[in-house]
């Protein structure tokens, strides 16, 4: 509740008409900047993408990329998914993640959500792992620009494709 009223949380699609306001976003949160194909894929995953507003101002994001692999099977990648640090702790990233594996459980050909954690963001960690996430791989230098430059990658399979193999 904010001063007697209550305050909702909503997401929206990513659209042309506003992926102004997902650049504008990841410029705070993330120490990376993204590309032209970063945002074509922002666009071409379609419900994967969404923004959050808390009380009509957007505050935070998840942006996805569906990969298939070999055996006919979908992945999703989350490419980003963050919270403006004043809205941390609201709920927000997790009705973004939340959405995330509620679309991902309703496909029957996707077999796991993933992404990459820089290994000193703990937060990240912690916040994933609630959710069923596993450390699945360390990769050595994925990034360039930041210290440190290691990362996580972390998973989640999804239970109706783990039974089948």
């Amino acid at each position: 509740m904010v001063a007697g009223r209550a305050v909702s949380i909503s997401l929206d699609g990513v659209r042309d008409k506003n992926i102004m306001q997902l650049k504008k976003l990841n410029s705070v949160l993330f120490p990376v900047r993204y590309n032209d194909k970063y945002y074509a894929d922002v666009l071409a995953s379609g419900k994967f993408t969404k923004l959050a507003y808390y009380s009509d101002i957007c505050v935070g994001s998840v942006a996805c990329r569906l990969e298939k692999k070999e055996d006919g099977a979908v992945r999703v990648y989350i490419m980003t998914l963050g919270v403006l640090a004043p809205y941390r702790g609201l709920g927000i990233g997790t009705k973004l993640l939340n959405h995330v594996l509620d679309l991902s459980s309703k496909q029957a050909n996707i077999a796991e959500i993933y992404l990459h954690v820089q290994t000193n963001n703990e937060d990240a960690i912690k916040f994933y792992k609630k959710f069923g996430f596993e450390i699945t791989e360390t990769i050595k230098n994925y990034y360039t620009n930041i210290t440190p430059p290691d990362c996580y990658v972390v998973t989640k399979y999804i239970g109706q494709l783990e039974s089948k193999k």
